[in-house]
């Protein structure tokens, strides 16, 4: 079983790499923390796997 895709907001440093890597998935509030707008579809999850590797402060945590 899988877990649902999760940002820990309390770590996240705003750098933006999980917008890029998957606009669709996260977003930035006004705070310009991470926000997860949904769970992926499984044509995202290459994409949501680059962003969670790509995260530089680890706040995203996921397992497809």
């Amino acid at each position: 079983m899988s877990a649902p895709l999760a940002a820990d907001r309390s770590v996240c440093t705003g750098a933006g790499q999980c917008v890029r890597a998957a606009a669709d998935v996260f977003d930035q509030g006004d705070d310009g923390l991470v926000v997860v707008r949904r769970q992926p579809a499984p044509a995202e999850h290459l994409d949501v796997l680059a962003a969670v590797d790509a995260c530089p402060s680890r706040a995203l945590s996921w397992s497809a």
